[in-house]
């Protein structure tokens, strides 16, 4: 088996990657513990010092780097230049902020001392996805350095050249050998990886199978995992909130990397008195959106990242027009590329409100009233994130206390942030990214007392 990495717009084959043999993996597993056992050992102050090289070496980079996520999976090369801008905002972060969240936690007892310190515990597999190939990685890989573990990455087969530039950015002058590593694994191989005494905790993005999987080999081995899955994210409109912002809103986050997005909105919730303004409204705004090349500075829409995933599309499309819904703007797909769509009265039970609908396909849904408009979005088998658009903070902070969700924006899209954790509830899987709490996900939380 080889990684293949073809370009979707035009369906170059761009290049191969062969995956490793049994005992190149073993190899590789012994130079993680090998890494682990001396940056772990590194003063923190060098470990952020050390980030703050790789957040150079990336925008050193910047444009090379941009090119290739564009080239690999398809989305515009101005998105791709903010991917890579905020793996640099991720490293900043950290670089200042770790030593801080890493101090030692005095607890009030009987004993003359005793204190909570944060230890690393290991190396840590990543299993990522290809819809934000550079970001994914970096969302849980410098929590984990600025932490003092090691790294390992298992990337999507679509994405092994971002996988190995990733690997290249971790000079030798600031990171000790092996310390970030690229495993170009099979499926099959990855128990074996989560299995070896070096790998203290495996994470996983992608699908609820993928991921019930994974937790599963976890489990087997007692190895703590962390799961961020798909997501069917609300956007509610209610009376009061500015029509003219939540329509912009709306197409930021429902078409954002062509809604190839666990985080994008897919469920636009309305209340009934701004229907009819919000529908045509949005319709408009989609319909002026052209695909185009992703290498192009202009181009807003990009393919999706392959044939099959606009064919899977087109079917939850065409299902739920069957089952009643309405096509208010684009809907044709030739290949890859597919049009920004807007399909209307979506009820439960539709495919397009109770599956995560991955591509540019938004599903606008009425409801009676605010109440009426949270139910809808939390009857959902997903909770990872909603945007409350609304004229009244008091009404939109009652409703986030209610949703279900692990995140909340008012009036905003749903984005993520290293200041923010980040993660979700139900299917949208268990654990947070990013922050102080996404730091801790992988620690040895040590309790240490004196008598």
């Amino acid at each position: 088996m080889a990684y293949v990495s073809i370009n979707p717009w035009n369906g170059e084959t761009l290049a191969r990657y062969e995956t490793l043999s049994a005992e190149a993996i073993k190899d590789r597993l012994a130079q993680s513990e090998q890494a682990f056992g001396r940056w772990s050992r590194s003063p923190i102050a060098d470990r952020c010092q050390a980030l703050n090289k790789l957040a150079d070496a990336l925008k050193h980079q910047r444009e090379k780097l941009a090119g290739l996520i564009t080239a690999e999976m398809g989305k515009p090369i101005t998105e791709s230049r903010a991917e890579v801008d905020k793996c640099i905002l991720c490293c900043r972060y950290y670089a200042e902020q770790a030593e801080q969240m890493l101090q030692p936690k005095e607890i009030s007892s009987p004993a003359k001392r005793s204190f909570v310190r944060i230890d690393p515990a290991g190396t840590v597999l990543g299993l990522m996805p290809w819809n934000y190939p550079f970001w994914q990685v970096f969302r849980y890989a410098v929590p984990n350095l600025a932490l003092g573990n090691a790294v390992l990455l298992r990337h999507a087969s679509g994405t092994g050249g971002c996988a190995q530039a990733m690997e290249s950015l971790f000079e030798p002058e600031a990171f000790p050998p092996g310390i970030f590593q690229n495993l170009y694994v099979e499926h099959e191989a990855v128990e074996s990886v989560i299995a070896h005494r070096a790998v203290t905790g495996v994470t996983l993005t992608g699908s609820e199978q993928a991921g019930a999987a994974v937790a599963a080999v976890a489990g087997r081995y007692l190895k703590k995992s962390v799961l961020e899955l798909g997501g069917s994210n609300a956007f509610l409109v209610l009376q009061g909130a500015d029509l003219e912002e939540a329509v912009a809103g709306a197409v930021q986050a429902r078409m954002v990397n062509a809604g190839q997005s666990c985080i994008a909105a897919k469920r636009f919730i309305v209340e009934a008195p701004l229907y009819q303004a919000f529908a045509e409204r949005f319709a408009q705004a989609l319909a002026e959106i052209s695909i185009g090349d992703p290498m192009l500075d202009e181009t807003r829409l990009g393919p999706l990242a392959r044939e099959s995933f606009a064919e899977t599309l087109q079917d939850q499309l065409k299902d739920s027009l069957r089952a009643g819904a309405v096509l208010l703007a684009g809907g044709g797909c030739s290949g890859a590329r597919h049009e920004a769509t807007l399909i209307g009265d979506v009820t439960p039970g539709m495919r397009a409100f109770d599956e995560e609908t991955f591509g540019p396909l938004a599903a606008l849904v009425r409801a009676r009233d605010a109440g009426h408009a949270l139910e809808l979005a939390n009857q959902s088998r997903f909770g990872l994130g909603m945007s409350i658009y609304s004229g009244s903070e008091e009404q939109a902070l009652s409703l986030a206390a209610r949703a279900d969700d692990g995140a909340v924006f008012l009036n905003s899209p749903v984005v993520s942030d290293p200041r923010h954790p980040f993660g979700g509830t139900k299917a949208s899987g268990y654990g947070r990214e990013l922050s102080r709490e996404g730091l801790l996900e992988f620690a040895n939380i040590k309790t240490v007392v004196i008598r």
